[in-house]
């Protein structure tokens, strides 16, 4: 069995060698995709504007001192490890604090996903 490096690694080389696309990979194991779930501080009626953003790595010390000087009002953000916890006050799209923005912010490749996603993606996987 490939590791989480390996098979990331792997997934990126052939989506570039199919479709000529060079696209950051995130691996996680179902357990992950579960724990990350499971650790969602927001409450279960708030699923419809919460969503989840999966890092390639846990940011530097630098950039988690910056991170908590971020005003993210009106929507609630919250950096653990290395998973983004969000809670939109509208929409995903209509805030700016979005995968790319996170992406610069944290200098940190990226993926994002909707509750209903991430939680079709734990059920699929066990």
């Amino acid at each position: 069995m490939l590791d989480a490096a390996a098979l990331g690694e792997l997934v990126r080389r052939v989506i570039a060698e199919r479709i000529g696309a060079r696209l950051a990979v995130i691996v996680r194991s179902p357990a992950q995709l579960a724990t990350v779930l499971a650790c969602n501080p927001f409450p279960p009626g708030e699923a419809v504007r919460t969503y989840f953003t999966l890092l390639a790595a846990s940011p530097g010390p630098d950039r988690c001192r910056e991170w908590l000087d971020l005003d993210f009002a009106p929507d609630d953000v919250r950096l653990a490890g290395d998973t983004i916890y969000a809670r939109y006050a509208t929409d995903y799209s209509g805030s700016r604090f979005n995968k790319n923005f996170f992406e610069r912010r944290l200098e940190v490749a990226a993926t994002t996903r909707n509750h209903n996603t991430l939680s079709r993606l734990v059920e699929l996987s066990t």
